[in-house]
């Protein structure tokens, strides 16, 4: 763990961090206890009110960002290859596109610190100058998840030291080896001591982050029922918090839509990362009339994909991240096809050479009716679900009935149609004819069960900081 500037083993019991592909042992790591999360959130405090951090420059600050992003640049490779190892993820996500998104984010913020100002606004109240500026929050809690454990840290991380916070990370207990990496990146960048915190472990370390009275916001991306929890206890104690949450996103396929598209965008929308993804593309809803040639063309592009360890450049999919997460898939195989459903492809853990590892094969169900648990619950594995209609005025009413509204997809052909659908959808974010795109630039978050508040662009902006009124008399 990194405490103050001081990295430390920790005082709770041991535990392991493991390839997913291999079931190796890859580090063994410590339990933080109630009394190192303290230290932690004490040593946060006690950076974020020194002159060394609090009293930098605006400059000063973006300059250490820039150094931040050039050193993960300059380290791709390697934290490409940890992330595989730790997560499962192939190369071309870890190297193509979760490190080099880390990299965009920190230089994004890097130019918001200079930016950041408040308003001057007319009053009614005669004699009296009136503005605004936004001020740090102090101590920010971060607890991460294992799907994407560098890149949606550092979603977190930059807009919270743009904004001139400190922090205190906790990484999922099951992916903690990048987030380390990247605080001896920010210690070697020059970021001041205690700035910058890391404890590992589980839920009780999780919990004792939130619930410490000199934390002032929680920003946690997880499961619902998780971020139910902190949301509450956040509540209790009138902490800011913002919540990313679970997901279960509709593709609508409209009767126009080029399927050959379509299967393509939701092959990669709805199996990247193994189908580990919050806003992967799970439920489709297709015409009745192309329901089948949508569903054996998406069944035969993913049965062909190639499963392997990560580290193969060739592997299209690589494993899950735990035996839980295989174990938690196959039950809602099995409920598929209990309920009906008709599988076409996948629907087992693969043997042989994958056998040592926590695999599972992409999987597709024809045929789902909107009342099946697998068109309704999230799942996070390789498992991908088509659901014919027949009336295209009912597209919408299916599409938002569900507990979650991260995200959603629409195909069609016609402009005026994907975007009235598209405003219709309730999801905080809606791709059009396209796969899952992100941006520092772009506001991230989700509606209804699926979180509060959004990250990324100028709203992390505001996430991170809190205004103060200044008014001043002038006579």
């Amino acid at each position: 763990m990194l405490i103050g500037g001081e990295w430390i083993a920790g005082s709770g019991a041991a535990f392991t961090s493991v390839n997913p592909a291999t079931g190796e042992v890859l580090a063994e790591l410590r339990e933080a206890s109630e009394a190192d999360v303290d230290a932690a959130v004490q040593a946060a405090h006690q950076a974020f009110v020194s002159p060394a951090w609090g009293g930098l420059l605006p400059a000063a600050r973006a300059k250490l960002l820039l150094r931040v992003a050039d050193l993960l640049e300059e380290h791709a490779d390697e934290i490409a290859r940890l992330e595989t190892q730790d997560q499962g993820q192939p190369l071309n996500v870890s190297a193509g596109f979760s490190v080099p998104n880390a990299v965009e984010h920190f230089r994004y913020y890097a130019g918001w610190v200079t930016k950041i100002t408040g308003v001057t606004a007319p009053l009614s109240v005669p004699g009296v100058d009136y503005r605004t500026t936004r001020e740090p929050l102090g101590v920010c809690g971060l607890i991460t998840p294992w799907n994407f454990p560098l890149m949606i840290l550092v979603w977190k991380l930059a807009p919270a030291l743009a904004t001139g916070n400190t922090v205190v990370i906790k990484p999922a207990e099951q992916t903690p080896l990048s987030t380390l990496r990247l605080a001896e990146l920010i210690e070697q960048a020059g970021v001041p001591a205690g700035v910058v915190n890391v404890v590992t472990g589980g839920p009780e370390a999780g919990k004792a982050l939130v619930s410490h009275p000199l934390v002032k916001k929680i920003s946690f991306t997880g499961s619902t029922a998780v971020g139910r929890e902190i949301g509450a206890e956040c509540g209790r104690t009138l902490k800011k918090v913002s919540l990313e949450l679970g997901g279960k996103a509709p593709s609508i396929i409209a009767a126009d839509a080029d399927i050959d598209a379509a299967v393509q965008g939701n092959l990669l929308g709805g199996l990247l990362n193994s189908g580990q993804v919050c806003a992967a593309y799970t439920r489709f809803y297709v015409d009745a009339k192309r329901h089948d040639e949508f569903a054996e063309k998406l069944a035969g592009a993913a049965g062909s994909l190639r499963l392997g360890n990560g580290l193969d450049p060739e592997v299209h999919l690589g494993p899950l991240v735990s035996a839980e997460q295989v174990e938690q898939t196959a039950r809602y195989v099995a409920l598929g096809e209990d309920e009906g459903a008709e599988l076409l492809t996948g629907g087992s853990r693969p043997d042989g050479d994958l056998a040592g590892g926590f695999f599972y094969e992409p999987t597709v169900f024809a045929g789902v009716k909107q009342d099946m648990r697998i068109a309704r619950e999230e799942i996070f594995g390789p498992v991908l679900s088509v659901m014919p209609y027949d009336d295209p005025e009912e597209l919408v009413l299916l599409a938002n009935d569900s507990e979650y509204g991260l995200a959603a997809a629409v195909w069609s052909r016609d402009i005026g149609t994907a975007n009235r659908l598209a405003r219709q959808v309730k999801a905080g974010t809606v791709w059009i004819n396209m796969m899952q795109g992100l941006d520092a630039a772009a506001a991230w978050g989700g509606m209804k069960s699926s979180g509060l508040g959004r990250e990324m662009g100028w709203e992390a902006i505001e996430a991170y900081t809190e205004v103060k009124s200044i008014w001043t008399s002038l006579t």
